[in-house]
């Protein structure tokens, strides 16, 4: 048993070396970037490269607060990512509950369409619905970063197949007991998809949160504009600000981390696990 249980450590020890070498790999770069929001700019271009600052220094931070309204991009990205993705579970979750639980005339047709539309390459559309938005009054508004981006045919495909995992007798039973169709859809099904939901959720927030394209079309004055717009502005023409550019992407970096490390434990629940919670 002693021989059995040393040979299967020595069978893992590999493995477990190659994943850890694969974080550093991922990591180092993460950890390059923190280290440089404290390096002074010299630094940080200085050949050969130093890993840990040789120059302990805030001024970083100074200037990146300095130069950019940074509070107020935090704000503006709050709003837009979480404003977004909130209304889009509803949205998505209920067409895609409806194109795997229901039967209705035209359904394949219609959920192909949506898929069709994921073809499409955002450039291509960006000005129709930079007049559409112009032409409705919400240019430069919350509602016109938002509205747009709720619905989504990719959540629609995601929600869809986590539902069609689902067995028919959980809403064959509900049905027998009284319960509504919303009722079904809200209280029993939505909890055996928490992690397409989650899932769902951070990579929501954390796709609007970086997201440079939509609020630079969608807005034109400098109080509107997101953290991603303000991280821009340190990359010119003929100049690059390393340092307040590295405080300012570290700030914008901790937030979505955070809720990384908040709801990664969420992606190992399975749904077969989740049904048998009492």
């Amino acid at each position: 048993m002693k021989r059995k249980r040393l040979k299967s450590t020595l069978i893992h020890i590999p493995i477990l070396v190659m994943f850890i070498f694969l974080a550093l790999v991922m990591l180092i770069p993460i950890i390059w970037l923190l280290l440089g929001a404290f390096k002074p700019d010299a630094e940080i271009i200085a050949y050969p490269p130093t890993f840990f600052p040789a120059e302990f220094t805030l001024k970083n931070f100074t200037k990146c607060m300095q130069r950019i309204d940074i509070l107020q991009y935090m704000k503006n990205s709050i709003i837009f990512s979480v404003g977004t993705t909130i209304p889009a579970l509803l949205v998505n979750t209920l067409a895609g509950y409806a194109f795997a639980r229901y039967e209705f005339k035209g359904k394949n047709i219609i959920f192909v369409t949506f898929l069709a539309t994921m073809m499409i390459p955002f450039q291509v559309i960006m000005i129709p619905e930079f007049l559409e938005i112009h032409m409705f009054g919400m240019y430069d508004t919350y509602w016109g970063l938002i509205i747009p981006k709720i619905a989504s045919a990719y959540w629609i495909f995601m929600m869809r197949s986590a539902f069609a995992g689902l067995p028919k007798e959980l809403e064959e039973a509900a049905r027998i007991d009284g319960l509504s169709e919303f009722g079904i859809y809200s209280r029993i099904m939505l909890p055996l998809i928490k992690p397409a939901l989650v899932t769902m959720i951070i990579l929501g927030i954390n796709g609007n949160w970086n997201d440079l394209l939509w609020p630079l079309i969608m807005t034109s004055t400098s109080q509107m504009r997101t953290l991603a717009n303000g991280l821009a502005m340190f990359v010119g023409v003929r100049t690059i600000e390393y340092g307040a550019a590295f405080a300012g992407a570290s700030i914008s970096l901790i937030p979505m981390l955070l809720m990384y490390i908040f709801g990664q434990k969420y992606f190992v629940e399975g749904q077969a696990t989740s049904g048998l919670k009492g």
